[in-house]
Order: C-alpha cells, then structure tokens, then sequence
C-alpha cells in the first residue's frame, strides 16, 4: 500500500488578528506533524477570519491584505520548512491592489502554491480568482485546492480531477448559513455556541443536524467519489461574526467514504494515512475515462441567467432555468 499522512484542522479564527491566528496555526501544525501528518490543510481565510470582512470598508481590507511574499505566507513557509511538511493556510491576498480571498500551501521545499477562490461573494472589493490550482507535491502525488463555494459547482472539481488531481484540498467557512432553500441549511442561535460547555447536547446535535454535517453529507461524498480523487475538508467552528461554522472536518477517499473525521464541536486535528493506491482503481476514475466531451459544449455555454458569486449566492432563483435548445456534437 502506497500511503500518506496528511491532517485537516479546525478552529476558530480571532477576526483581523493575524498574529494570535498564527500562533494558533503553529501550534496545531506541529501537533499533526507529530502525529506523522506530511501535509496539513487548515481552513479558508484561517489567518484572518472571515465572514465579519463583509462589514469592513475598502481600505480596511486594503490595511489587512497582503501579498504573497508578505510576512504572513512567509512565516508559514518557514514552518513548513522546519517541520518538513506541507501547510496549507487561507488570507486575504494583496495582488498589485487586487484583493483575492486566497489560499497558500506551502510546501517543504520552499515553493508557495496559491489558490484564488473562483467564486468569491464575501465583499465587492474581493475579486473571484479565473484559474484552476493543480500542482506536483514532493510526494509524488498531484493535489488541487479549491475553496468553500468553488467546491459547489460540480465543473470545478471535475475540471481539478482532469488537471491531474488526486488530493484534493477544500478549505472551507461553511455550515450554519442561512440558505433560502426551505431544506437548506439554516442558522444556528449563538447561545448554543456560547453555552457549549453547559449543554453539549445541544450544540452537537446542530453541528451534526442539517445546518451542519447532514448538509455535508447531501454534496461533499460525491465530490470525491465522481471524481476519483481524496477529499481533505477543513472548517471553521464557532463563532464567525453572526454565524456559527460547524466544523465536522473530515478526510475522504476516493470512493466518497470517510476515512476520518471529527464529532468535536471545538478545536481538532483530524489525521489518516490516504492509501494512494485506491486512486486508480476508484469508479469516478473510471468514469473520467468514460467522458464523451464532444457532447459537452452546452457546458461551456450561457444560457442568459449566469450571475457574479455575490449575485448568484444572494439572489432569488429563478423558478426555471432557460434552455439552450436542441444541441448537436
């Protein structure tokens, strides 16, 4: 069996607080990488928090951005170096006066792989990233990372699969929404956050109920199984300015079962060594090679209702979709 370790992460981000959420990253990237963990995926927008940016001006985003090759990354950067492992961490991306909700994984022989979310609605200052995030890790594996909503739109990990992806990396601030589907997810009160200590019950049943983990369960097995790939799903948990994340991170394979995950409503490492020789024989790798593209091009076309990310996450939907009539290949 050709294995690896790798190790996904929760926790709660103190908002616009780099310094303390660096420490926190530190110290939970060594507690993986001292249980054998050689890459560790943390969760969107990990050094910074996240869904509080929406209430921030311009140029207060401009003062909490930076660039890739900033301090933040970098610090990472040495960490993995020193640990000789890879990490993955999410921050609001400075590029040339562009913002991008971005995500870094750093690897332990000094390159920096960055991921710009392609559907990005957190702030109208927030630009979507236009490419896909596919790269050769030292471990002789290829990994992809798309963030939180990118994750959704099924195109996009089909797209990260054919780039050559086996791993696929999915940080994520999720669960707990108030989704306009009247079997979406729905937000969770504060007060069962807060008073977790007092009634655990009832904060484990909403982080396992449908605003949280039964909401995983409708979408993210199949990500992995359709498409033959590893899954390593990271969240937020706790408070995330007036919405709580629910956690359940969790590692699948490629056969969309999950090979470890957390019940903990708070703080956790999850680690599981990834039997990289499933990969091949998977039933979503088969159907890859089972694609007939040349009846796709509908795919590639607009059909007159596409929205941008914060239009199409915010908007009403429409009740039907317009159709592109008949399609010949």
């Amino acid at each position: 069996m050709t294995s690896f370790r790798a190790a996904v992460v929760q926790f709660e981000p103190t908002p616009d607080d780099p310094a303390a959420n660096l420490a926190t990253v530190e110290r939970l990237a060594r507690e993986a990488v001292g249980d054998g963990a050689r890459l560790v995926v943390f969760p969107e927008m990990c050094l910074l928090g996240y869904w509080h940016l929406r209430r921030h001006s311009p140029s207060r985003l401009r003062e909490l951005a930076e660039p890739v090759d900033g301090p933040l990354v970098g610090r990472v950067l040495a960490l993995a170096k020193e640990l000789g492992a890879g990490i993955g961490v999410g921050f609001l991306e400075d590029a040339d006066g562009t913002l991008f909700n971005a995500y870094a994984v750093c690897l332990p022989d000094g390159r920096v792989e960055v991921h710009r979310k392609l559907h990005a609605f957190e702030h109208e200052e927030i630009a979507s990233g236009s490419t896909y995030t596919v790269f050769d890790t030292p471990w002789g594996f290829r990994a992809g990372v798309l963030i939180c909503w990118d994750n959704n739109l099924v195109e996009n990990v089909r797209i990260t699969a054919l780039l050559g992806a086996t791993v696929l990396l999915a940080p994520h601030q999720t669960g707990g929404t108030n989704s306009r589907s009247p079997y979406g997810m729905k937000p969770i009160p504060l007060p069962v956050w807060e008073n977790r200590a007092a009634d655990p019950t009832a904060v484990e049943a909403a982080f396992n109920g449908p605003s949280g983990r039964g909401w995983l369960m409708r979408w993210l097995p199949a990500r992995a199984h359709d498409n033959g790939l590893f899954v390593l799903f990271s969240n937020g948990v706790g408070r995330d300015d007036d919405e709580v994340r629910t956690g359940n991170s969790m590692i699948l394979d490629p056969y969309g079962r999950i090979v470890a995950e957390t019940p903990v409503p708070d703080e956790a490492v999850v680690t599981a060594d990834l039997d990289l020789d499933l990969v091949p024989l998977a039933t979503g790798r088969r159907w890859l090679r089972g694609r007939r593209p040349e009846l796709y091009t509908p795919l590639t076309q607009p059909i007159g209702n596409e929205l941008d990310p914060r239009a199409a996450r915010f908007s009403p939907d429409p009740v039907d979709l317009p159709s592109l009539g008949p399609h010949q290949p």
